[in-house]
């Protein structure tokens, strides 16, 4: 069995059959990480680069770690401290790196459509691990693992996703990854950060937190993305905790018990309280832990494709 594609640069170039192949993979690398040595040789001499032009803590870690684990060799890159401050392009960074034999690239970059373009110009394999608000594939493939984990199967659950669906990638690709999968998608949030087309993507729209939050059987909480708004889209932080804000009070007065996920960096007291975080009902860390398992996965699938 092998991936549809040569890349991963947003789940949109994924068919169903590379989702179930990818958790699958990822179910017996959760097992990997779980034994005493926690390393496997599956990519013993093949060289990834991690270049990162925004700043990443979770996201970096856990490739790294994922890559570690595979014992691939591993080369960091910080575009702050690099010579991109100095003018340079992306090809030309990506290439000089190239020069020096490097396999597969995993990429977080602020523009979107940064991999495809990359892909189309370079010959090494492209991991998104970001771009933009466009897309965040490792993401929504760890999110939906672990949806799939807590309850057997994804198809036929209700997931909400709240909060800042305009400036968000992860919202993006967690929409095109649940619908895949059979999932129901809603999103909530004010209006001004809910697209005007996401409808077009199969997926409700709702502006009421708690009528939300009683539809669902995950709520899957997003930050507000300040350092992507150019313009105020609402009053304050404090006006919109007030009404899209996840508190133990709201989550306790809901008819059923709902699963709470966030893809981090948290906020505290801004779109999820710290009672909320460290319920019992949240799967924030369970997440977490996901993820390095499906990076191993996608790193060891691709890699499995040098043609």
């Amino acid at each position: 069995m092998a991936l549809s594609t040569r890349h991963l640069l947003g789940i949109k170039d994924l068919t169903p059959a590379d989702l179930q192949l990818i958790f699958e993979t990822a179910d017996n690398f959760k097992s990997v990480l779980n034994r005493p040595i926690k390393k496997v040789p599956s990519l013993r001499d093949v060289t990834i680069a991690n270049i990162f032009f925004e700043n990443s803590t979770r996201t970096r870690l856990s490739f790294e770690l994922a890559e570690k684990r595979l014992s691939a060799d591993v080369v960091n890159f910080a575009a702050s401290s690099s010579s991109v401050s100095k003018g340079e392009t992306l090809i030309d960074t990506v290439n000089n790196i190239l020069a020096m034999k490097v396999d597969m690239v995993v990429m977080r970059h602020p523009y979107a459509g940064a991999g495809v373009f990359l892909s189309k110009h370079v010959k090494a394999q492209i991991v998104n691990a970001g771009d933009g608000a466009h897309e965040h594939p490792t993401q929504a493939l760890l999110d939906a693992f672990s949806i799939r984990e807590k309850y057997g199967d994804v198809a036929g659950k209700k997931v909400v996703i709240v909060g800042d669906i305009l400036h968000s990638r992860v919202a993006l690709s967690n929409i095109l990854c649940l619908k895949m999968l059979g999932a129901e998608v809603m999103v909530c949030g004010p209006t001004t950060l809910i697209p005007k087309y996401i409808t077009s993507l199969g997926v409700k729209v709702e502006h009421n937190l708690v009528k939300a939050l009683n539809w669902c059987d995950v709520a899957n909480m997003l930050r507000i993305q300040l350092e992507r708004q150019d313009i105020k889209y609402f009053p304050s932080l404090r006006e919109y905790t007030m009404l899209y804000g996840l508190n133990k009070q709201i989550l306790d007065s809901l008819d059923k018990e709902i699963t709470v996920m966030h893809p981090g960096p948290i906020n505290r007291g801004v779109e999820i309280t710290s009672d909320v975080a460290d319920s019992k009902q949240s799967i924030i860390l369970d997440q977490v832990e996901n993820g390095v398992a499906i990076r191993m996965a996608v790193l060891f699938l691709l890699a499995g494709q040098t043609a």
